[in-house]
């Protein structure tokens, strides 16, 4: 790529970033009024026709409906508006995988918080913290006062999940695990999908009190007995033993470095000889120049949830898991949507 080239990208890029609030407030609008829905319905409307829908008035759905063909999320051709393939896969359903309530709930709990970006990292304190009453040092301590936001929370955290977890369970690392600790496991997410995907194994979240709580309700009942919760606190309280694979999915992330070595190490303590420490999440390249998933969460982490953390390489993993004295590290990354898997296993001494 030549020097023009790389101006003309980079520029791109840029204009991309400078107008992305108004344009992502523009999609998650038109997420509010299911415009994706109903041009996947009726590819091809009239104007006339998304107005009498969305009921928007005729001046400012004209603004509404430029920002999005501005995206290219919604193409105009013919004076006849039509989903693009992106729009059409991500936003116009209801399913598992798509985006449409991640963004919500990323315009309710993230996006509010990034203003306080340049307090919070010249303090480093995760001053956007203020917005939450309540007590503790992190946004997981404050919804747990306040049952209806924490649903609200994990349950915007859930759309995505269904996007990165395929990369984890259908990993042959993890094929061989029947009993796993699933630390920090939230509404129970993975550990459903995983005891869906393994008929033979069972799995435990151990998570704050309130979180297991939520998490339990959702169980459906053909995963009654193996699908299992056990309330403590990270840190103050010890894991509990007899697993032979410990999970950490998008947990470790929230936390420094010597946070993270003492985690690992009580994992560690709760498995047998062989057995093994999942890290995954989002992961920065080693080199860190790339990664939006990463960058953002990275932010968000640092802004509002936790004042500490971020999407770590896989390179730390691997020196935090040799540092508490796992046999055997391997490092699988590339996977989609930013993410990687670092595996940790306890030798037989």
């Amino acid at each position: 790529m030549d020097q023009a080239q790389d101006f003309d990208r980079t520029f791109e890029r840029f204009q991309l970033i400078a107008n992305g609030p108004a344009l992502f407030n523009a999609v998650t609008t038109a997420l509010d009024f299911d415009l994706f829905r109903f041009l996947s319905d009726h590819p091809g409307s009239e104007f006339d026709a998304v107005q009498r829908f969305t009921e928007v008035p005729r001046h400012q759905l004209r603004v509404l409906l430029h920002a999005l063909c501005a995206t290219e999320l919604v193409v105009k051709h013919d004076e006849r508006y039509t989903n693009s393939e992106v729009a059409e896969r991500l936003l116009a359903s209801d399913a598992p995988e798509s985006w449409r309530d991640t963004l919500l709930g990323w315009r309710r709990f993230q996006y509010p918080a990034f203003p306080h970006t340049t307090q919070a990292l010249r303090t480093g304190t995760n001053t956007a913290l203020s917005a939450y009453p309540g007590e503790g040092p992190t946004l997981y301590d404050r919804l747990s006062h306040d049952p209806e936001t924490e649903a609200a929370y994990h349950a915007s955290l859930g759309p995505f999940t269904h996007l990165f977890a395929p990369a984890l369970l259908d990993h042959a690392e993890l094929s061989s695990v029947g009993n796993l600790l699933d630390v920090a496991g939230g509404a129970g997410t993975i550990a459903k999908m995983f005891a869906d995907r393994y008929p033979h194994a069972t799995v435990t979240v151990f998570d704050m009190p309130s979180v297991t709580q939520l998490a339990a309700q959702s169980v459906p009942p053909h995963l009654a007995g193996r699908v299992r919760f056990h309330a403590g606190d990270l840190f103050q309280d010890t894991f509990p033993t007899g697993f032979d694979g410990v999970l950490f999915s998008h947990s470790l992330e929230v936390f420094s470095p010597e946070q993270n070595k003492t985690l690992l190490a009580k994992a560690l303590d709760a498995l047998a000889p062989g057995g093994k420490i999942f890290a995954y999440g989002t992961t920065a390249p080693d080199d860190e120049r790339s990664g939006l998933l990463a960058a953002r969460l990275s932010l968000f982490l640092n802004v509002l949830a936790a004042g500490s953390g971020m999407a770590y390489p896989a390179k730390d993993y691997c020196a935090w898991m040799l540092d508490i004295g796992c046999a055997d590290v391997k490092a699988f990354t590339d996977l989609p949507y930013e993410h990687g898997l670092v595996v940790g296993t306890k030798g037989s001494s």
